[in-house]
């Protein structure tokens, strides 16, 4: 359901900002809304106190945000105290982000193997990414040994498989088809 919440919101937001042609603020000031509250815990406390109106809540965020944030993203955030959707906002931060990335044709993906890439292996996996999907690639590493040989891929909810234990099981499984 927050899931849900945060699609809904961020896609409203993430339309205002095209039509003012203003995503890439809007996206730097929202990163700014989630970094700030991340490091003051006890702001985000008082944000969802039900014991504070919503109109003291709102002058708070007016006060703390007024000389860092535009009025649209103040107002977003006076809107979600109204709806006390607040706890949202982390959601709609990345729904946001998927919108955005999603408009300008940008994937990110995580590249997961048992060593470190170099920057030259990095590169070249980029560009076959690129090439492949045809779009602009902002590529991640994660080490885990638990990866023997090869590289996992895992671009959004897809996941492509290019390990060492990934083939064998795959070919374990053609066999076993094969005989049953």
């Amino acid at each position: 359901m927050a899931e849900l919440v945060g699609q809904r919101y961020a896609l409203a937001l993430f339309e205002v900002s095209q039509k003012l042609g203003k995503e890439d603020e809007f996206f730097k000031e929202l990163k700014f809304v989630i970094d700030a509250l991340k490091q003051n815990p006890d702001f985000m406390k008082v944000l969802s106190a039900p014991m504070i109106s919503k109109d003291e809540k709102k002058a708070l965020v007016e006060t703390i945000f007024s000389s860092s944030l535009s009025q649209e993203i103040i107002n977003f955030l006076k809107i979600l105290l109204d709806k006390e959707r607040i706890n949202s906002v982390f959601d709609i931060s990345d729904e946001f982000e998927k919108n955005l990335n999603k408009a300008r044709n940008i994937k990110k993906v995580t590249a997961i193997a048992a060593v470190e890439l170099s920057e030259d292996v990095r590169q070249k996996l980029k560009e076959k990414l690129m090439s492949v999907t045809g779009s602009t690639i902002i590529l991640s590493t994660v080490m885990d040994p638990s990866v023997v040989g090869g590289i996992m891929l895992k671009i959004g909810n897809e996941q492509i498989d290019g390990t060492l234990i990934g083939r064998l099981e795959s070919l374990k499984q053609e066999i076993s088809s094969i005989i049953a």
